[in-house]
C-alpha cells in the first residue's frame, strides 16, 4: 500500500517545472537502484501525477553469473515494490531484443574491431533517453525525471548540461550525447545532492533498496569479465595472435585474442626480460596483433573524433576534455565544427597518455558540458 511522503518544499525547484505541480505529470525512468528510486518519491511528493516506467533492457543470469542487474530480475522486481510503496503508478516495458542489438552486440564488435567501446553511452543514446523520451510524450508528461548525477541549469539561451556537484558521483561523461531537444523535456533533481543526502531520503521515504550497493560495473558484465561476455556473443573473439613491439616490430609474445587488450593497458602482457615496462600502444585488429612498447609511445597531440553532438551554443572560453569516464579534465583547442553527426578534431595544449580509439572525448566549458564524440582514431 502507498505511503505519502512528507511534502518537499522545493519540489518546483528540483523539477524546474511552474509550480504548483498539482496538475502536471512527470515521468522517472525507474532502474531498481535507490537513485532513481529517490527522485520518484521526491516526484510523488511533489503533488504531481507520476509515472514510472522501467526498461527491461537484458536478463543474462546465465552469460553473467549473476541473476539480474540493471534494468532486469530483481532490480524490476524493486521498481515495482517501491512504486507501490510510493502509490504510482509502473510500467515495465520490454527492450531486450533493440537493448541486444544497439548495446550488447556493437560493445563485442567494437572490441573485435580493436577499440574499447563505452556501451553505457550507447544505452543512454538509444534505450534510455530516445526511447524513453518518446514514450513520456506520448504519456503528456511534463518532463522526463532520471536518477544521473548532473545538474540541468536554465539560462536565457536555454538548458545547460553541468556537472554534478559532487565530483565522486558526477556521470556528465556518459551524457555528453543528450540533445538540445531532449535537455528541454529531461530533469535531474539529484545533480545537486551528495549521495548521503539520496540514501537519507530513501530512509525516510521507508524504501526497501535505500542501503542497495551501487552498481559498479557495465550493467550486463557485473562481474568485470568483458572477455566473457564478447566470446559468447562472438566466438571468434578468442583468434590467437601475436605481441609486437610497436618500435622494432620484434615479436616478443603471443595471446589468446586481441578483446583481452586495451590501449595503455600494462597489466596482463606476460613479458619479462624488458629494460623497460611495456604498454598496449594499439591494436592492430585485421592481423590479430597486439602492440607494445614504453610508455612515451602513449603520448599523443591530438585526436579525430566522430558522431559529435553539442549542447548549445559553442562558448568563447577555453575548453577541456575527458577521454577516459575517470580521467580529468585537461585543456584542448577544437580545430573544426562540433554537433550534427560532423567529424572534428581536438588538440591537445599538453601530450595526452592511453587515448584510447572507442572511447569517448567530451568536451567542457568550466563545468558545463560542451559535447563530444567518438574518438576514431589518434594523432601523434
Amino acid at each position: 500500500m502507498g505511503r505519502a511522503m512528507t511534502p518537499v518544499a522545493n519540489s518546483s525547484a528540483l523539477f524546474q517545472l511552474p509550480e504548483p505541480l498539482a496538475g502536471k505529470r512527470i515521468v522517472v525512468a525507474m532502474s531498481g537502484g535507490v537513485d532513481s528510486s529517490v527522485v520518484a518519491a521526491l516526484a510523488a511528493s511533489s503533488g504531481a501525477e507520476v509515472i514510472g516506467i522501467t526498461l527491461q533492457l537484458y536478463d543474462y543470469g546465465a552469460a553473467t553469473g549473476r541473476k539480474g542487474a540493471c534494468c532486469a530480475g530483481d532490480d524490476i522486481r524493486d521498481a515495482r515494490a517501491v512504486a507501490d510503496r510510493l502509490g504510482i503508478a509502473h510500467y515495465v516495458f520490454d527492450h531486450e531484443s533493440a537493448f541486444r542489438e544497439e548495446v550488447v552486440e556493437r560493445f563485442a564488435d567494437e572490441y573485435l574491431a580493436g577499440r574499447t567501446p563505452i556501451p553505457c553511452i550507447r544505452c543512454n543514446m538509444g534505450p534510455k533517453f530516445t526511447d524513453l523520451f518518446a514514450m513520456a510524450r506520448e504519456l503528456g508528461a511534463d518532463c522526463l525525471a532520471t536518477g544521473h548525477y548532473v545538474r540541468r541549469i536554465e539560462t536565457p539561451a536555454g538548458a545547460e548540461l553541468h556537472r554534478a556537484i559532487d565530483p565522486a558521483r558526477d556521470q556528465s561523461y556518459f551524457l555528453y550525447a543528450t540533445t538540445d531537444a531532449q535537455l528541454d523535456f529531461l530533469r535531474f533533481p539529484l545533480g545537486g545532492m551528495e549521495k548521503t543526502e539520496v540514501r537519507r531520503i530513501a530512509e525516510t521515504a521507508g524504501l526497501r533498496n535505500a542501503a542497495k550497493p551501487d552498481s559498479q560495473d557495465i550493467c550486463f558484465v557485473p562481474d568485470g569479465d568483458y572477455a566473457k561476455v564478447v566470446r559468447a556473443i562472438r566466438p571468434e573473439a578468442e583468434t590467437a595472435g601475436t605481441i609486437v613491439h610497436a618500435e622494432t616490430g620484434a615479436m616478443l609474445g603471443e595471446h589468446r585474442g586481441i578483446i583481452h587488450f586495451t590501449v595503455g593497458q600494462r597489466r596482463g602482457l606476460e613479458i619479462g626480460g624488458q629494460a623497460e615496462p611495456l604498454y598496449v600502444t594499439g591494436i592492430d585488429a585485421p592481423e590479430h596483433r597486439v602492440l607494445v612498447g614504453p610508455r612515451r609511445l602513449l603520448a599523443v597531440s591530438g585526436a579525430r573524433l566522430v558522431e559529435t553532438n553539442r549542447i548549445g551554443p559553442l562558448p568563447d572560453a577555453p575548453l577541456t576534455a575527458k577521454v577516459r569516464s575517470l580521467a580529468r579534465p585537461v585543456p584542448i583547442e577544437l580545430d573544426g565544427p562540433l554537433g550534427d553527426g560532423a567529424p572534428t578534431r581536438i588538440r591537445f595544449l599538453a601530450p595526452e597518455y592511453g587515448v584510447a580509439p572507442g572511447q569517448a572525448a567530451v568536451l567542457y566549458a568550466g563545468e558545463r558540458v560542451v559535447g563530444g564524440g567518438w574518438i576514431a582514431e589518434t594523432e601523434v
